[in-house]
């Protein structure tokens, strides 16, 4: 998958879950944890529930999928985190949503598949991922709140802490500063969390925007109106790629497989450049590329 050979991912993935599906055609299977949970039973006609048991991002980044099964499925129940749901509720096909913390018993289905399933479900390749942006309703998000800006500069939105279960994604605050020589830019800190707080010690002017944008579909509204999002690997590239807004990812060395190495665009997100480090660590050269291209923007 790092090297944007999907084909041979899926194949190899075929070889892996054969000696399971076996199993549990003889009745003899009892899912663990490290299996896939679609056991490779077609969609058509059947009630299909779609589990989203990963991170956010994850979700958002295939959600791009669930239209495409309702095309073939009876029905497409799908389980999210519940900060999601107003995002997904009006994509195409989609007969129910469901929160998936609930403790509620899942709905009644004839097959199942984690989301992250579908790309493999689905046999996509680099070049046949489902890339049609936006694919989230942007329509009900305008308006929802006011985050217009009545002036002639670029409005840019920052993000530069991913979550802490992994911090290598993630910047130091001072990492910004090749960003503050740049002119005619207003940027906003779109950055939740404890991270957040480092705002106070900026080493330059960034608007407390991420006061106004804790809940997901605030974020999503304030971005149709920021002329870019600069972002880590963390939940906000996703969703700036699925409302098709313009966004720069910036990416540590020997980033995860879904970006494809050594690329500076995605199948996955037409709107999307990626800025990677070119070692460990370095972040500096990074941002100052960045700030260079950003003077262009």
């Amino acid at each position: 998958m790092s090297a944007g050979d999907f084909e041979a991912a899926w194949r190899e993935t075929d070889q892996i879950e054969l000696p399971r599906r076996v199993a549990e055609e003889r009745g003899g299977f009892t899912p663990q944890a490290r299996h896939l949970i679609w056991n490779g039973q077609p969609f058509t006609n059947r009630r299909v529930l779609v589990r989203c048991e990963h991170g956010l991002g994850d979700t958002l980044m295939f959600a791009r999928y669930f239209p495409l099964l309702g095309g073939q499925a009876r029905e497409v129940t799908v389980k999210a985190q519940p900060m999601l749901l107003p995002l997904l509720d009006g994509m195409p096909r989609l007969d129910r949503l469901v929160n998936t913390w609930s403790a509620e018993p899942d709905p009644a289905h004839e097959v199942a598949i984690e989301c992250m399933e579908l790309a493999y479900a689905f046999r996509s390749t680099a070049e046949t991922v489902p890339a049609t942006v936006p694919y989230l309703s942007v329509e009900r998000l305008r308006g929802r709140r006011d985050f217009s800006f009545n002036d002639n500069k670029a409005h840019v939105g920052l993000v530069w802490a991913a979550s802490d279960w992994d911090t290598s994604r993630s910047l130091a605050i001072e990492d910004l500063a090749p960003l503050a020589v740049v002119p005619g830019v207003v940027f906003h800190s779109l950055q939740q969390g404890l991270r957040g707080a480092e705002i106070a010690s900026s080493p330059l002017p960034l608007d407390a925007l991420a006061r106004r944008t804790a809940e997901v579909v605030d974020a999503a509204a304030a971005m149709l109106a920021l002329d870019l999002v600069i972002t880590v690997d963390t939940m906000a590239a996703h969703l700036a790629g699925a409302l098709g807004r313009p966004v720069w990812l910036i990416l540590r060395h020997g980033a995860d497989w879904r970006w494809i190495r050594a690329r500076d665009r995605s199948p996955w997100y037409p709107t999307m450049r990626i800025f990677w480090q070119p070692q460990a660590g370095d972040w500096r050269s990074v941002m100052e590329r960045v700030a260079r291209e950003l003077c262009l923007f």
